[in-house]
């Protein structure tokens, strides 16, 4: 060996030892696998990481498996023969060293070499803190989702046991308090479905009575026994506490109820089983809830003790539901008491004074009847019955002159009873005037205020009976008050609304004429004023001027008696409809919010209106606001505004004149209207609304405001598809707009030899169409239903235009008339027409796009212009 041989040797053997020693600073061991011949090359920090002795470097493949993971070791050879197709290796496994310790090994490789050998070559490092972190973390994090599971939960179930509490707290209805309960207690146990049995027994005493259900129709408990007073129910029923089963079929309390574990045949299947007593302060088993589910080990402790506090709350809020019942109860019975003692007082005046006299009708007797009286007195408390002596002061007091004067009988004994009057009437000497009226002709009757000793005044009624001994001698006074305060301001405000309705009624009716004759005069003196030729004298037009000024002042003053009948301080002006309801568009927006969708539909040349401005937006806010409560989850808010023409016929049936309006249309997408709630749907107080939501004056408030501007409210309803509320109010005219009655009469079109099918199914609407169609010259079929449509439809071919109403009886709507009876007539034109329509200028959605629509009320006018366009343009 040469030198630089001994030197290279040198230095490889210094390399060696070098990278031993950074091996063993890293803990990274080295290693190099032939892929051909699987002939390992291990460094002893390799051969230590799993466990081997570092002085033994070779240890066989099979020596090296052995002490890797039987789990991992797929995966460990799956990344070598990995490798050999990536050319890269990475892997991370479980070795068993020879004291039993568990190790994780990463591994991390790549492979060389060319077609004469390849080789895998990389290092092994140990990762078990690491993966014990990761074990620790994802463990910490498994228990950190599941307490936010059971937070999430435990507030959930807060907020439904607050949301029960207030609801039930403030429920009074029993039925839906209950109802309440139960719901809250299905959806907080898992139960599938519950029941509220009510603890009341037939007479036989072997059942109980069901009360509400949950999660589950009546129909599907209609047909079993209520549940017998067995061992199942009674504890409940009992109040022995709450009852819990995992599953029913092995629980031996249940299970031992032969065939069907103590359920009827064909009853909802039950394995979980949870019953609890529900049990009133005085300790009163008032009822039990009972809940049950298909699966096995459903209802918890917790579902348990939830149930438990749902029912203590059901308890309390039953009592007092039914102490708020049975005072109900008790106050009809007062209410009918009462009306007996009034019937009874109507001759109790008579026999009192009756039992005055037979006082002094005999000493020996005096002393018992004087007894029996004051038992009578003494029991009388809506009465203040007292005794005066000849001169006015008191002798005797019963308990309903305390509860009505405010004076104990210690206070008031010895007193004079002037006391009672006001200073005005003491002024003018009013209770010596009484006094000397009753001695005079025997009683004295009247109403007027007197004073309590708290100083409060209340209207009375008194009476004041003479009393005398059998020889004629004055003894005293008999008198008695009757406290009518509450009487007289329910007297007052019937006579008020009596009084102003009588002044509305006639105001109304006068203004009505006027306003017609108004019409005639102005409108004829305006044709005058018009055909004067030019350069004729000019006394005539100021004549004529002069004559338009007065029926104007006459009409604004008819304007403003119709303001005083109905108590409204109104400011009327002309007024752009289309201008007020464009600026109330951003203050609907914020009032209604988010989920309602305002639209305004405002047609060219709405003629303008004479109207307090104010009021108007009022009463546009009211029916948005209504419409907003109608549709709770969020809808859309029509606001429409167009011209309309109401004939004779029209305006009589509408009760309005006849001539040119206004029509306001607020239409909603709500939940609808019954027609009974139609019906009452103006009256002052009716309110469908809870209580405390609502005073029932807005539509009522709406209707008095149009009716006094010389309008009419109309309501169009469905039940399920909304509601329209229309406004129609009169259109205003000054001398300079000219009389387009004429214009609007001359343009009406006639028929050209056409056939009509009307499909109506009210008989008034269906007469009145056809009549008018008939007086233009169509020839016309009828029919009530789509069913004799058809059957007309067959018969007839010469009918050319299908006019029909939307709303059909007898199964088939007017779309679908319309579908099947151009499906069998081809080119067949049709209109529809209908009582309601969400958008009531635009069609918004009942009907697709292009199919032509004419919205009830139609006047001749409209139907004849509207019927001669379908037929010519489209």
């Amino acid at each position: 060996m040469n030198k630089n041989q001994h030197d290279r040797r040198n230095g490889e053997g210094a390399s060696e030892d070098r990278i031993r020693l950074a091996e063993a600073a890293s803990g990274i061991g080295t290693f190099e696998l032939n892929l051909s011949t699987n002939h390992w090359e291990w460094t002893p920090q390799a051969a230590a990481l799993f466990g081997f002795d570092p002085r033994n470097l070779k240890p066989s493949l099979g020596e090296w498996e052995s002490v890797v993971f039987v789990d991992d070791l797929p995966k460990l050879r799956s990344a070598i023969e990995a490798s050999t197709r990536t050319g890269s290796f990475h892997v991370e496994f479980r070795v068993r060293h020879a004291d039993g310790s568990i190790h994780w090994i990463a591994g991390k490789g790549e492979v060389i070499g060319d077609h004469a050998g390849r080789w895998l070559r990389g290092a092994y490092y140990e990762i078990t803190e690491r993966k014990v972190l990761e074990s620790r973390l994802l463990a910490l994090n498994e228990t950190l989702e599941s307490r936010v599971a059971e937070v999430r939960e435990e507030a959930r179930t807060l907020e439904v046991l607050n949301r029960i509490g207030v609801a039930v707290a403030a429920e009074l209805d029993l039925e839906h308090l209950v109802q309440i309960v139960t719901d809250a207690a299905v959806e907080l146990s898992g139960a599938q479905f519950g029941a509220f049995f009510y603890n009341a027994m037939s007479e036989a005493g072997e059942t109980y009575t069901l009360y509400t259900l949950s999660g589950a129709s009546r129909e599907a408990f209609s047909s079993f026994p209520m549940p017998r007073n067995t061992a199942i129910f009674e504890p409940t029923f009992r109040g022995h506490g709450p009852v819990r089963s995992s599953d029913i079929q092995l629980d031996p309390w249940y299970g031992k109820n032969s065939p069907y574990n103590g359920m009827p045949k064909g009853h909802l299947p039950v394995r979980s089983y949870m019953a609890v007593p529900v049990i009133s302060r005085s300790g009163e088993v008032l009822g039990g809830l009972f809940f049950g589910h298909p699966q096995p080990g459903v209802f918890t402790e917790r579902a348990e003790r939830i149930v438990v506090s749902i029912a203590a709350q059901a308890a309390v809020a039953i009592d007092n539901a039914r102490l708020y019942q049975s005072s109900q109860r008790e106050i009809e019975a007062r209410k009918r008491a009462e009306q007996e003692l009034q019937r009874l007082n109507e001759t109790l005046q008579e026999r009192i004074t009756e039992r005055a006299q037979q006082l002094a009708a005999s000493a020996t007797k005096l002393e018992e009847t004087q007894r029996r009286f004051q038992i009578l007195v003494e029991g009388v408390t809506d009465y203040a019955i007292y005794m005066l002596d000849p001169q006015g002061y008191v002798i005797n007091w019963n308990p309903g002159a305390e509860r009505i004067k405010g004076y104990t009988r210690e206070e008031i004994l010895g007193q004079h009873y002037s006391r009672f009057y006001t200073e005005e009437d003491r002024a003018k000497r009013l209770p010596d005037k009484v006094i000397a009226t009753a001695t005079r002709i025997g009683k004295y009757e009247a109403e007027g205020w007197r004073v309590r000793k708290d100083g409060s005044r209340f209207w009375a009624n008194v009476v004041v009976n003479a009393i005398h001994d059998p020889a004629g001698q004055l003894l005293g006074f008999a008198k008695i008050t009757r406290d009518l305060t509450e009487r007289r301001a329910a007297e007052e405000g019937i006579r008020q609304a009596q009084k102003m309705e009588a002044v509305g009624q006639l105001v109304g009716g006068v203004a009505h004429d006027f306003n017609n004759l108004l019409t005639v005069i102005c409108g004829n003196i305006e044709v005058l004023r018009r055909r004067l030729p030019e350069g004729s004298d000019d006394n005539l037009r100021r004549l004529a001027a002069a004559a338009l000024r007065g029926g104007e002042r006459a009409a604004i003053l008819t304007h403003r008696l119709l303001a005083f009948a109905r108590r409204q301080p109104l400011q009327p002006k002309p007024l752009s409809v289309n201008t007020a309801i464009s600026s109330m568009s951003e203050m609907l927006h914020h009032t209604l919010g988010e989920n309602i969708l305002v639209e305004t539909v405002l047609a060219a040349g709405v003629w303008p209106v004479f109207v307090d401005a104010n009021e108007l937006e009022s009463s546009l806010l009211n029916l948005a606001v209504n419409a907003r409560d109608a549709m709770p989850d969020g809808g859309r808010l029509t606001i429409e505004a167009a011209n309309v023409y109401l004939d004779e016929e029209y305006g009589a049936r509408a009760e309005v004149p006849a001539g040119q309006y206004v029509v306001l249309s607020v239409s909603d997408t709500g939940t609808g209207m019954t027609p009974e709630v139609v019906s009452q749907a103006f009256e002052p107080f009716f309110t469908t609304k809870e209580v405390g939501q609502g005073t029932g004056l807005g539509l009522s408030q709406v209707y008095g405001f149009i009716k006094q501007s010389g309008g009419y409210v109309k309501i169009y309803s469905e039940v399920g598809v909304g509601t329209t509320i229309k406004l129609h109010l009169p259109r205003y005219r000054s001398p300079d707009f000219a009389d387009e009655t004429a214009t609007a009469a001359a343009s009406v079109l006639r028929a050209n030899g056409e056939t009509i099918l009307v499909v109506e199914d009210d008989s008034d609407v269906r007469s009145f169409s056809v009549e008018t169609l008939r007086q233009l010259g169509y020839q016309i079929f009828e029919a009530p239903d789509g069913a004799a449509a058809l059957r007309l439809l067959e018969a007839h071919h010469e009918i050319t235009l299908l006019f029909t109403d939307v709303g059909l009886p007898g199964g088939m709507n007017g779309r679908q008339l319309a579908d099947e009876a151009r499906r069998r007539r081809v080119g067949l034109k049709v209109l529809f027409t209908s009582g309601y329509a969400r958008n009531a200028i635009i069609h918004n959605g009942r009907l697709d796009p292009g199919v032509e629509l004419i919205v009830k009320p139609f006047t001749y006018t409209v139907l004849a212009a509207k019927i001669r366009h379908v037929l010519d343009e489209t």
